[in-house]
């Protein structure tokens, strides 16, 4: 995230990503011999039918404006999917460089009716993760779901949260790709230079994923939470963009042990002050 390597952000990706394909998946004999991880410069070029010396000079940032052809050809020997093949497109695109003030993120008036509304847990998310509106039930669900709180810091840093995540290391390596994808190469984001470097220094897990560069597209899924106080709840999430924010929500299946604990955390908790509303005073 330091601006003045941005410039290379392309070579850190390549030479991230090589080290991540073993010789055996593109059909090389591993060898006995083998000083770094993963596939060898010049075997990359080999197999994507370009010269290594302008392999290099891609790795060394020293070319930052590679043909279609050869990012396609990359892509397969780097074995990239859909979402990993566009990032690697998105890398080779001119960004600003001027530092961009920080601007406070605001939620629409119609999603705090929609928070309201709802009696599922339910946040909405801003760009840097950080939780800008909830619901009453949301926070029953989780009291790290409150305004200012921010989700990623939450993951990696709280030791509640750890225990809170069934596969705490899925969670992890998810939510790192996602942040990779939507934070990773603007340099001009203080918020997120800032973040990533408190992150980097505070957690050795952030730091190795950061350093693989995995990105994640942004979607839902289905999640196990060990809830302190009413145990095994599995639960589907959707998050859903709207403008410049993001909507959370976590729902179980219609019948089901989940959905009548759930029933039961938000009732107990029905007293409490919904954040929702406080977060537009």
């Amino acid at each position: 995230m330091d601006p003045d390597t941005r410039a290379n952000a392309l070579g850190e990706y390549l030479q991230a990503r090589r080290a991540l394909v073993s010789p055996e998946r593109v059909g090389l004999p591993a060898g006995t011999r083998r000083r770094v991880p993963g596939l060898r410069r010049e075997e990359v070029a080999l197999l994507a039918g370009i010269s290594a010396d302008y392999y290099l000079r891609l790795e060394r940032g020293r070319d930052d404006n590679p043909s279609s052809q050869v990012l396609d050809a990359l892509a397969r020997v780097l074995q990239l999917d859909d979402v990993e093949t566009a990032w690697l497109r998105d890398l080779t695109t001119p960004r600003p460089r001027a530092r961009r003030a920080r601007t406070a993120e605001r939620v629409p008036e119609r999603l705090h009716h929609l928070l309201a509304a709802l009696d599922v847990p339910a946040f909405v998310e801003g760009r840097h993760f950080d939780v800008l509106a909830s619901n009453d039930a949301a926070v029953a669900l989780s009291p790290r779901l409150v305004v200012g709180e921010n989700r990623l810091r939450s993951l990696l840093l709280d030791p509640e949260e750890r225990s809170f995540h069934r596969d705490w290391e899925a969670a992890v390596e998810s939510f790192v790709g996602v942040a990779r994808r939507t934070l990773g190469h603007d340099a001009a984001d203080p918020r997120a230079v800032e973040l990533v470097g408190e992150l980097s220094l505070a957690s050795a897990r952030f730091r190795t994923l950061w350093a693989r560069h995995d990105v994640r597209a942004l979607e839902g899924g289905t999640v196990t939470i060990d809830h302190p106080r009413v145990g095994p709840l599995e639960l589907h999430r959707e998050k859903l963009p709207v403008g410049e924010v993001v909507l959370v929500i976590y729902y179980p299946d219609a019948h089901g042990d989940s959905a009548d604990a759930l029933r039961l955390l938000t009732t107990w908790d029905a007293g409490t002050p919904t954040s929702a509303v406080d977060a537009r005073s």
